[in-house]
């Protein structure tokens, strides 16, 4: 009965866990820049239009579909977790301080490279009405189009994290280190403006990273720029849009209108 009751304890913070960290990225993240700062800092929007409050309220519907499977499958890693299926450790002393800062870099690399390569297979004809037209409907995305997916696209997205838990030793506060950041990333892919200041993607080491002008562009023209976190892949494969750059400067370096 106790071991019963644990399991239900535990389920019960997976879900709320689940719900308040996406809500509380995505609200204040939607609360700063589409409210707040709204017209201050208009300048710096990727697309100066808005979206309509039904196509908010799209997102936020998908959003609590998904949020309601990430907590179904995080239950599942639990249950893998207490029946040994795992390599899920309870200790930083197990493996060491050095380990347990290079398993959070490790799963932030494999994820970026899992997103690219399955969000080119949810792109393929065949695939993309069924599974990942749904996030595309938010031409014009805000922070809440982050979780805003088909509910097997959802399935696809959370895969990594049973995957990694698998094959990798982890330990549960690196993994949440690493679900944090990747929630604050997609939030911020997500967030219709831009923040990184101009020259940002011209540079040998920043440019490695992705802006929310690269992420804005995909959803405009879906055949480009398919990378999460890094723009390696995309420099690699050849798929960053002709005009990224010439893009992100010319928004990157708008200034405020003068009152």
């Amino acid at each position: 009965m106790e071991e019963i009751i644990k399991i239900l304890d535990e389920m019960k913070l997976i879900s709320v866990m689940e719900f308040i960290r996406y809500f509380v990225v995505a609200g204040v993240g939607y609360w700063l820049f589409y409210s707040l700062k709204k017209d201050k800092w208009l300048h710096k929007k990727i697309q100066k239009r808005f979206p309509k409050n039904e196509h908010i309220w799209y997102e936020i519907k998908y959003s609590f579909i998904n949020l309601l499977i990430f907590c179904a499958m995080g239950l599942g890693d639990y249950w893998l977790k207490i029946n040994g299926y795992t390599k899920m450790y309870d200790h930083i002393s197990d493996y060491g301080i050095p380990y347990f800062i290079f398993s959070i870099i490790a799963m932030i690399l494999l994820h970026d490279t899992y997103f690219y390569w399955t969000h080119r297979f949810m792109h393929l004809k065949k695939i993309y009405p069924h599974v990942h037209q749904v996030h595309h409907h938010s031409t014009n995305p805000t922070p809440w189009a982050a979780y805003s997916f088909h509910p097997i696209e959802a399935v696809i997205e959370n895969a990594i994290v049973t995957i990694l838990i698998i094959v990798l030793p982890v330990n549960i506060i690196a993994l949440a280190v690493f679900v944090g950041y990747s929630i604050v990333l997609n939030v911020g892919g997500h967030l219709g403006y831009e923040i990184f200041p101009e020259g940002f993607t011209k540079h040998k080491l920043k440019g490695l990273s992705n802006t929310s002008t690269h992420h804005n562009m995909h959803h405009s023209y879906f055949n480009c720029n398919y990378g999460l976190y890094f723009n390696f892949w995309d420099q690699l494969m050849n798929t960053n849009h002709e005009k990224y750059h010439e893009t992100f400067d010319k928004i990157a370096s708008a200034e405020e209108d003068a009152k």
